[in-house]
């Protein structure tokens, strides 16, 4: 059995194995997340509003009317890379997912940066949630009130940051306070996103098919067709759009050792998460582009002017003005649970990491009463805040390109660990037809999808136009930023090496660690 033991003065426990020798269950409540829930989790992490009203206007730019055929290209990879999840969890229902799988299969130094890959990735997107939240949090109070200065104030630098460190210490305490805390809130946040998003697919096609828009366009099935697309350059660009729409979903499987059924249930709530998604995204796509079109003038998809928030501009069309505020609500809702439900993964992943010896001992204290990894979430909020005041009054547009480079992160954890699945499972491939489709060729295939999109997003970040359009010596500052971020992970990686060198050795976690002890 796992034992527990506290630490005196730090209100806090810490997990330790027992003389049996088997992995310990962290100390995390069992059996807090059912299926719907964990499915709940992984689309609120993905904050499908805010993904569509930020990404509908640039792929549209990039790919015209065959937005609907690179979303479905974008959810491809995705999918082949959760069947690699869904198999790992079945073998290791460990809340490390990645970081724990990487390491059983490649060895300890390529799990500790897929682990830091994760965690980068995750800072970084906590950073532009927080942003976003914030942003529409006063463009909403504006519309309420009616009041441009109100909204003016997001242009103000020091209250933006305040307001952006409110909502990441509340996001913090949510977690903090465990899964019980989190799944209340996500149930209202997710239902408000995707009645919203009905309400305005609706309401987007009862108009265009009037007939009295001159804009709108009828639906053709060549919009599905991914080879219609004009250029491979373009194709490339929207289906890295969206890849970065689908990111997310894995949380389902951070939360493992805190669900029931923990074997099966988080690959199937994974898989549910990823229908929900494209189905939503696909209906709001083909909506949207029948009434408005992917021109570059006026209400046009294709307009430069209103690509970073295409709901902003199609509220009132669609909508009319008493139900448009309702997609403000739903954007601010969508960043609001995606900002709280991403602490997750980070601070679990962190959780193993300590837990194994991989990072400080201190990270792996479970606070007794919520039985949530506390130190590890408020230390994940601690540097979230951190990171975007610092990045805020430095330089916009390093804060930019820090995000622009937040996909090369996301292709480098996910393809590493599509990998480690066809690796792990190795000798099980030849014993049936669908272990060598489900533990080798689809979790290869999407392994090389990403590491394919990772090589070429590595290549057009060297273009000094990428992103905010800034340089170093020649060289685009998103790829500066990129490379420097997976650098700095290297340097922690070889100081934790001096810290913990019986981890680095192999001799914590390898394939022969016994199974998982999940606690009830």
């Amino acid at each position: 059995m796992v034992q527990v033991h506290p630490r005196p003065g730090a209100g806090d426990t810490v997990t330790s194995v027992t003389p049996a020798g088997q992995r310990p269950g962290k100390g995390l409540g069992g059996n807090s997340v059912g299926l719907l829930g964990s499915a709940v989790i992984g689309i609120s992490t993905v904050a499908p509003v805010y993904c569509l009203t930020s990404t509908l206007g640039p792929t549209a730019g990039q790919v015209g009317v065959q937005m609907p055929a690179v979303f479905l290209a974008g959810f491809l990879p995705m999918l082949l890379v959760a069947f690699a999840y869904r198999e790992l969890n079945k073998a290791v229902p460990d809340c490390g997912t990645s970081f724990t799988w990487t390491v059983q299969a490649f060895g300890p130094r390529v799990g500790w940066m897929c682990g830091w890959g994760l965690v980068i990735a995750t800072i970084i997107v906590l950073s532009n949630l927080a942003g976003v939240a914030t942003s529409f949090f006063y463009l909403l109070l504006g519309q309420l009130t009616g009041n441009d200065s109100v909204a003016a104030l997001d242009g103000n630098r020091p209250v933006h940051v305040a307001t952006c460190l409110a909502f990441i210490a509340a996001a913090t305490a949510i977690s903090y306070r465990g899964m019980t805390a989190t799944k209340g809130v996500q149930y209202a946040l997710v239902a408000l996103q995707l009645a919203v998003l009905a309400v305005f697919v609706a309401m987007a096609l009862t108009k265009a098919r009037s007939g009295d828009l001159p804009a709108s366009t009828g639906f053709s099935w060549t919009w599905l067709n991914p080879f219609a697309v004009q250029s491979f350059a373009a194709f490339t660009a929207g289906l890295s759009l969206s890849i970065f729409m689908f990111w997310g979903w894995d949380a389902c499987l951070t939360v493992n050792e805190e669900t029931q059924g923990s074997a099966k249930t988080p690959g199937r709530a994974a898989l549910l998460a990823m229908v929900v998604l494209v189905g939503s995204y696909l209906l709001t796509a083909v909506a949207a582009q029948m009434f408005a079109g992917t021109g570059e003038e006026g209400t046009g998809l294709g307009n430069p002017d209103t690509a970073g928030n295409v709901f902003a501009a199609l509220a009132d069309p669609v909508m009319g003005t008493a139900l448009g505020v309702l997609l403000f609500v739903a954007v601010l809702a969508s960043a609001a649970a995606s900002l709280q439900t991403t602490f997750l993964p980070v601070a679990r992943t962190v959780l193993a990491m300590s837990a194994y010896e991989a990072l400080p001992p201190s990270f792996a204290r479970i606070h007794p009463r919520f039985r949530s990894p506390g130190r590890a979430t408020v230390a994940a909020g601690t540097a979230t805040g951190v990171f975007y005041a610092a990045m805020s009054f430095l330089s916009e547009n390093v804060l930019i390109d820090t995000i622009y480079a937040l996909g090369l992160m996301i292709c480098f954890y996910y393809s590493i660990t599509a990998f480690a699945c066809a690796w792990y499972f190795r000798g099980e491939l030849r014993r049936s037809v669908r272990d060598a489709l489900f533990k080798g060729v689809f979790p290869v295939l999407g392994g090389a999808l990403l590491a394919a999109v990772f090589g070429k997003t590595l290549y057009d970040m060297w273009d000094p136009s990428y992103g905010s359009g800034s340089s170093v010596l020649g060289v685009g500052s998103v790829f500066v930023i990129g490379v420097a971020l997976l650098l700095l992970g290297v340097v922690l990686m070889l100081a934790m090496q001096r810290r913990s060198p019986a981890f680095f050795r192999g001799e914590v976690l390898t394939r022969s660690t016994p199974a998982l002890v999940v606690e009830g």
